[in-house]
C-alpha cells in the first residue's frame, strides 16, 4: 500500500561544479591536476554517468555523449601513442572542440604533452588517477550516482536499533526525539534528528543521513539542545544508515481500528523504493522505546524467515482443518487445551 507523508521535501541536484568534484575526490580517489590553469567555477559536470571517449578519438562524434565525465584509459592513450605530433593534435582538437567538463587519465599513465596543452588552450581542467580504469570507474560512478540522485529531506528522528534503521515519523511535538534518546540511552545508535536526508543507493536501497550542521545534535524540548557524541561516547553514533522499517506516530484514536495481527503488512513508497511502515498508535504511560525495539527484531526474525503472524495464522487454520472435537472454550466444564506439557516434577 504506497502513502505519503506530509512532511517530506525533495531534492535533485542538476549539475555539480568540477572544482567541487575535484575537491571531494582528490583525497578519495589519488587524483592530481596536471594542467596548470585554475578550475573554471563555470566548468559543470551535469550527468552522473561517465563516457570513455575510444569512438571520439578515432573521428565518430555523432553519438559524443561529450558533456560527461571523461575517463582516458590504456586503450585512449595507447592509441593517441600511435600518431605523430601532428596528427595527434588534429585528433586532440577536434576532441576538445565540444565542451567537455573534465579529462580524467587512469592507470598513472603518461599523458602526452599535446593532450594537456590543447585541453588548457580549451579551459579543460585534466586529471590523474593511479587507479585501474574498471575500479576507478566503479568508484566515481558511485560518487556521481549519490549527487545526482534525487533526495528526500524528511522531518523526523533515525535511529539505528538492533543494525535496523526505523525512522520515526509524526506530528511536531510528538515525542519522536524523546523516544530516540530513550533508545539511545539503551545502547542504541543515532543517525540524525529532526532532520534525515533520505537517499535512493542502486535500485532498492534507501540510506538516510543526517545535515552537515545538524549531525548527532538533538533538541529536546524543555531541556534544550544536547550533542549526543559527547554525552553518550563514539559508540552512540553512526553517520548513515539503510532505511528499512518507518514507523509513524499518531495519537491514539479509540475510534479508529489499528493493526492487530501484523497480517497486513503496509509499505510507503519512498523514492521508488517500498519501505515497511509501521503506523504505531500512543498514548501517555505506552512504552513506545520497548515497542520499537521489538519492531526491530521483529523485522529481523521476518528477515531470517519466521513471521510470528504468519505462524500463529497457520496454527488456527491447522487446528480448524483437523476437525477436533475439542473447543476453544472452557464452558459446560471443558478445559482449554495446553499447548505443552509440565516438565517433570517442576510444579513452580
Amino acid at each position: 500500500m504506497a502513502n505519503k507523508f506530509k512532511n517530506i521535501k525533495e531534492l535533485k541536484k542538476d549539475s555539480i561544479s568540477v572544482q567541487f568534484f575535484f575537491t571531494e575526490c582528490k583525497e578519495r580517489f589519488k587524483l592530481t591536476k596536471v594542467t596548470q590553469a585554475e578550475i573554471s567555477q563555470n566548468k559543470l559536470i551535469t550527468e552522473k554517468d561517465i563516457h570513455r571517449p575510444g569512438l571520439a578519438l578515432a573521428g565518430y562524434v555523432k553519438l559524443f555523449t561529450f558533456n560527461r565525465v571523461q575517463v582516458f584509459g590504456n586503450t585512449e592513450i595507447q592509441y593517441l601513442k600511435q600518431f605523430d605530433s601532428p596528427e595527434k593534435e588534429k585528433i586532440l582538437e577536434r576532441f576538445f572542440s565540444f565542451d567537455v567538463p573534465c579529462v580524467i587519465v587512469t592507470n598513472d599513465n603518461h599523458i602526452p604533452e599535446e593532450l594537456v596543452r590543447i585541453a588548457e588552450a580549451n579551459d579543460v581542467p585534466v586529471f590523474r588517477t593511479p587507479y585501474p580504469t574498471t575500479r576507478f570507474a566503479y568508484f566515481i560512478s558511485d560518487f556521481l550516482d549519490d549527487q545526482f540522485t534525487t533526495q528526500m529531506i524528511i522531518h523526523g528522528s533515525f535511529v539505528d536499533v538492533y543494525g535496523i534503521g526505523l525512522l520515526f515519523s509524526g506530528k511536531s511535538g510528538i515525542g519522536k526525539s524523546e523516544i530516540a534518546l530513550d533508545l539511545i540511552e539503551r545502547g542504541h545508535r543515532l543517525v540524525a534528528d529532526d532532520v534525515v536526508v533520505v537517499t535512493k543507493k542502486g535500485e532498492g536501497v534507501l540510506m538516510g543521513s543526517g545535515t552537515a550542521i545538524s549531525k548527532h545534535i538533538m533538541e529536546i524540548r524543555g531541556l534544550g539542545i544536547i550533542d549526543v557524541r559527547t554525552i553518550f561516547g563514539i559508540r552512540s553514533i553512526r553517520f548513515q544508515k539503510r532505511v528499512e522499517v518507518i514507523v509513524e506516530l499518531e495519537d491514539w484514536d479509540k475510534d479508529k481500528a489499528y493493526d492487530r495481527t501484523g497480517l497486513d503488512n503496509s509499505t510507503i513508497n519512498l523514492l521508488g523504493v517500498d519501505a515497511e511502515l509501521i503506523k504505531l498508535p500512543i498514548f501517555p504511560g505506552k512504552n513506545i522505546t520497548v515497542i520499537a525495539e521489538v519492531i526491530a527484531l521483529n523485522y529481523l526474525c521476518k528477515h531470517y524467515g519466521y513471521n510470528a503472524a504468519e505462524e500463529f495464522k497457520k496454527r488456527l487454520e491447522d487446528k480448524i482443518n483437523s476437525n477436533s472435537k475439542r473447543k476453544f472454550s472452557n464452558s459446560n466444564n471443558e478445559r482449554l487445551e495446553r499447548t505443552t506439557e509440565y516438565f517433570e516434577h517442576d510444579f513452580e
